[in-house]
């Protein structure tokens, strides 16, 4: 074989394993965000399977055990789509109707780590991890958006106009 042909085929390889990289990164993080009714209406099929979810926290219910790092508490269900968020007058609004609604749906979630210093009544969680056959969400990742940091900006955007 000549060093052309060696070179080829080598640049080849590289790109073959590029592209098989990005395509296994992409498929691993393009995971399904669930809000809470859809989770707990697929309930049976999703049990044990690593899902996304989102939801508002209840402040009342977050219980934290330093020594164990276990943190518990309940989100509820909000919208999942941007447009009805929008509509119903921005995601701080949303978030701390879901958490006054007694009639919203609501997850129990369970995750072992340090306290996030952003874990607050109304924060909007989004958590991957997946539903235990107890019906408790035990998550493995977890973010958290602070609604104090849209506040603000809701009534600007209403105020703006189209």
């Amino acid at each position: 074989m000549s060093g052309r042909t060696r070179f080829i085929i080598g640049g080849v390889l590289i790109v073959a394993a590029v592209v098989y990289l990005i395509a296994s990164a992409t498929k691993a993080n393009a995971q399904y965000f669930l809000t809470v009714n859809e989770l707990l209406a697929r309930q049976d099929e999703l049990v044990g399977k690593n899902v996304r979810i989102s939801g508002a926290v209840i402040g009342d219910t977050i219980q934290y055990d330093p020594q164990k790092l276990e943190l518990r508490f309940t989100i509820a269900h909000v919208p999942g789509d941007n447009k009805t968020i929008e509509a119903q007058g921005g995601l701080a609004k949303v978030l701390h109707e879901a958490v006054k609604d007694p009639n919203r749906a609501h997850l129990d979630v369970v995750y072992y780590g340090p306290r996030p210093d952003m874990l607050k009544d109304e924060a909007q969680a989004i958590i991957t991890g997946h539903l235990g056959e107890d019906g408790i969400f035990y998550a493995d990742e977890l973010l958290l958006k602070c609604p104090s940091h849209y506040e603000d900006a809701v009534p600007e955007q209403a105020e703006g106009g189209n």
